[in-house]
């Protein structure tokens, strides 16, 4: 997989991501690792920085729930409206966490 492509399965996971559920910059790339040879949560940040503005970055945190900096407040309102279980320090992962497995194709056969 090309950089570029990379960036784009980054960014397509993202989209999937459903209202009310979270993924941590790690597990975006954890989930991407067997196809990607990448697994680097840096790197899915890096990404999410630079090309995550026209999909759901808010449901992108660390690994402890902590949400994007510099946007904190704009994310907790989003996530807010959407129902997104949050603590005082983020978002309660436990009950917010997301995954793909088990949700149809992953990666979706039209993107492989």
């Amino acid at each position: 997989m090309t950089p570029d492509e990379y960036v784009e399965a980054v960014l397509d996971l993202v989209e999937r991501i459903p209202p009310g559920r979270v993924m941590s910059y790690g597990a975006v790339a954890d989930a991407l690792a067997e196809r990607s040879g990448r697994s680097s949560a840096r790197l899915v940040g890096n990404i999410m920085a630079r090309h995550g503005g026209a999909v759901p970055w808010h449901r992108v945190v660390n690994s402890t729930g902590r949400l994007p900096p510099g946007h904190e407040r704009e994310a907790r309102a989003r996530l807010l409206a959407e129902g997104t279980p949050l603590r005082a320090s983020g978002v309660d992962l436990a009950a917010a966490g997301w995954s793909p497995e088990g949700e149809g194709t992953w990666p979706p056969e039209e993107r492989m």
